[in-house]
């Protein structure tokens, strides 16, 4: 009996604990990920249809850094979301689209390797010039001429996130515990006028 009063009371005690931490570690998260910034977000029309152009600014931890150095992947998705909203219903479907920068360290080659979705690698001298394609990354296709609406105005979302699906399960642990591999932005939010067709 007075053994499992002290499981009982241990299990409330690690319960409280927990949860008294658990918000401590969130806001953590979210404070840290606050410090990657949207420096640029808009939509340019083209021949082919809309395209995203987007820029970011933050800097890599050391903890990421020494782990790229030691030739593990990490890759970096920027996102795009447009929806046009309709007052008198439910938004119209949101288009979605992004693009995944994946950077390694070529230990062979003494060399850094940038691939945008699993495309041809380019190589890079230095670790900056490859996350140039983060940091900068090349205008993409998000949506067809046809797919948007003449003059409707829709609402545009855009961000950037480590990308941790992309990760070993070893370095999806340490990506836990670790402030370095949370690296996100907020969603930057802004309206976008459709061309007249």
């Amino acid at each position: 009996m007075f053994t499992s009063l002290i499981h009982f009371s241990r299990s409330i005690l690690i319960a409280w604990a927990l949860s008294c931490l658990a918000p401590m570690m969130f806001s953590c998260a979210q404070a840290y990920a606050a410090s990657v910034e949207v420096t640029t977000a808009k939509i340019e029309t083209s021949d082919e249809g809309y395209r995203v152009l987007v820029a970011f600014s933050f800097e890599l931890g050391n903890d990421l850094k020494k782990a790229i150095n030691e030739g593990i992947p990490v890759s970096f998705t920027a996102e795009v979301e447009m929806n046009r909203p309709r007052w008198y219903w439910f938004d119209e479907k949101t288009i979605r689209s992004s693009q995944t920068v994946k950077i390694q360290y070529d230990l062979w080659r003494r060399q850094y390797t940038a691939a945008v979705n699993g495309g041809l690698k380019q190589n890079f001298p230095t670790l900056e010039e490859a996350m140039s394609l983060v940091w900068r990354p090349r205008r993409w296709l998000v949506a067809d001429k046809n797919a948007l609406n003449p003059n409707a105005t829709y609402n545009v979302a855009v961000r950037l996130k480590l990308d941790s699906n992309q990760l070993s399960r070893p370095m999806l642990i340490t990506s836990f515990s670790n402030s370095d591999w949370r690296l996100a932005s907020e969603w930057k939010r802004f309206t976008f006028k459709a061309d007249d067709k």
